[in-house]
């Protein structure tokens, strides 16, 4: 019986989640029993040609050429899962979409007519259809393992949709809002990462993206009370997922209000 066929694809990133899946050692060998990596430049030097039964798809389209190629990429594939926060909300590198991309590139390089770049960084989404999002930055392994078998066993993956907070109260962690009035983004953070910057007493920097239960408009107000004026809030919202709606659309909106 031919096995499920694995592939793995990388677009704009930084290639730290396809390293979380070789991070996983004993595990993927396990999975490689049960199915063929077909394709995964990171790991192999002679990819097969689709179609595929997974693809796990790392990186934001940033290019005519990415685009085209992420529709290829759909076509082969039965399955399409994005993973991180580069293919499921653009990246840190959508941070050009609310700025000037031909200044950046003129800064950046020193022939900037030799770098062919779209305007804006987006995820996977917004080209293709996508079956399942897995959020990070980088992605959780446990995370990436139950999406993984769950595909192999015609299922849907369970993983956790609840924020980062009730993490914080699994692990016994002090609230570093309550306790020392740190800014997180905690209570707008989509679980995963097991809570870890609030164990060590920072605040949550949101590497998962917006979680399902989001409520920003009063979130953001709590961050003002807590002593951070517009320009900071703003700073807080655009980083790992700056193009996630949810951030976007509180962080433009901190924008107008500080600009008044």
């Amino acid at each position: 019986m031919d096995r499920p066929r694995l592939a793995v694809w990388k677009f704009a990133s930084c290639d730290g989640c396809q390293l979380t899946l070789l991070d996983c050692e004993d595990e993927l060998l396990d999975l490689a029993e049960r199915l063929e990596i077909a394709h995964f430049l990171e790991a192999a030097t002679a990819p097969a040609a689709g179609p595929y039964d997974l693809s796990l798809v790392e990186g934001s389209i940033t290019t005519a050429q990415d685009a085209e190629r992420i529709r290829r990429v759909r076509a082969a594939s039965r399955y399409l899962v994005t993973i991180g926060a580069c293919a499921t909300a653009g990246g840190i590198q959508a941070l050009r979409n609310n700025a000037d991309v031909a200044e950046y590139r003129a800064v950046v390089y020193a022939r900037p007519e030799y770098v062919e770049t779209l305007v804006t960084s987006t995820p996977i989404s917004a080209h293709v259809p996508v079956d399942f999002e897995l959020r990070g930055c980088p992605i959780d392994r446990g995370q990436l393992i139950e999406v993984i078998t769950a595909y192999l066993a015609d299922r849907t993956p369970d993983v956790p949709r609840h924020s980062v907070c009730f993490e914080c109260k699994r692990r016994g962690t002090v609230c570093v809002t309550v306790a020392h009035g740190t800014p997180c983004l905690g209570p707008v953070t989509h679980a995963g990462c097991g809570a870890l910057c609030p164990a060590y007493a920072r605040g949550c920097y949101g590497c998962f993206g917006p979680s399902d239960s989001t409520n920003l408009p009063a979130f953001v107000p709590l961050l003002r009370r807590g002593g951070l004026a517009g320009p900071d809030v703003v700073r807080v919202l655009r980083t790992f997922n700056t193009a996630a709606p949810e951030f976007d659309t509180a962080a433009r909106q901190a924008a107008e209000e500080a600009d008044r």
